[in-house]
């Protein structure tokens, strides 16, 4: 299945994107994707269910509505740095031994085609296309081995950094992670069974027509079971939390000389099987 949200912020509502690319409201199925939806693998089998009886006669969401980030504000994002060999190289970094981790606040989800808003004092804002991972049920201390039970599903998530709020200014890099806007997510989430070879997706992205990046997920230093086993032994991740796997080379720190974004221009990205996403860059007011 694909899980989608729509409307305007804090009016928001679930969704789904059926075989046939329609998308219609879930509304009726009671249920938003959150937490509690994730934390019970039984919400799937009802949700199929709801969607067989109910996709002929639920609304139907009409082009150019706004797109929601596909998930609920969940408990926490979590975020892996330099999970690409020819991202390390190109901004001068070893690949680390351990999967480097960081935090991006929640508070800045958006959908996947609002503006990217540039922050006041913003002089480096970047791109990053990545997978992200959404958990489907509580984990702590994980084994590899059982680490892929705990997935619910894949997203699109463009992770924005600030890399002179990142790297230059000192302290943990979150804030230069957490800008609102900053992290797009969706069109949709597309449940395991959607994704034939997690290990084998083509992921890219676009500044004003440029492609800047041009990678594949079977690239990733440190894997999805890896990851997933790795944070629960240093916390206890919740049902809907996401886990941001890293970005492949082509960002615009590593550009010599180095290339950030300005307001007007376009960023369109993508990855197999998990749709796309277009955002504009504005200047913060």
């Amino acid at each position: 299945m694909k899980l989608l949200r729509h409307g305007q912020p804090d009016h928001e509502r679930p969704g789904l994107q059926l075989p046939d690319g329609r998308r219609i409201d879930a509304s009726g199925f009671g249920q938003d994707w959150n937490e509690a939806f994730f934390a019970d693998p039984a919400n799937f089998d009802r949700l199929r269910d709801w969607a067989n009886a109910n996709a002929s006669s639920a609304a139907e969401i009409m082009p150019g509505t706004r797109l929601a980030p596909a998930i609920c504000r969940p408990s926490k994002i979590v975020c892996i740095g330099l999970n690409f060999s020819d991202h390390a190289k190109e901004t001068g970094a070893t690949p680390p031994e351990e999967p480097i981790i960081f935090f991006k606040a929640t508070s800045a989800m958006t959908g996947p085609d609002d503006a990217l808003v540039i922050p006041r004092n913003s002089e480096k804002t970047d791109w990053e296309v990545e997978l992200g991972v959404v958990i489907g049920k509580k984990a702590s201390y994980v084994s590899e081995a059982d680490a892929l039970s705990h997935v619910a599903g894949y997203v699109l998530h463009n992770d924005y950094s600030e890399r002179h709020f990142q790297i230059e200014r000192g302290g943990q890099w979150v804030k230069g992670k957490s800008c609102d806007s900053f992290a797009p997510i969706g069109p949709f989430l597309a449940t395991p069974d959607e994704i034939a070879d997690v290990n084998g997706l083509r992921m890219w992205l676009k500044v004003n027509g440029e492609t800047m990046q041009d990678g594949n997920t079977c690239n990733l230093i440190f894997k999805i079971p890896t990851l997933i086993s790795y944070l629960s032994q240093f916390m206890t991740l919740l049902p809907g939390d996401l886990i941001s796997t890293g970005t492949p080379a082509g960002v615009g720190l590593g550009m010599d000389p180095p290339r950030f974004l300005r307001p007007g221009d376009v960023i369109e990205l993508g990855i197999d099987g998990l749709g796309e996403q277009r955002q504009e860059a504005v200047a913060r007011a």
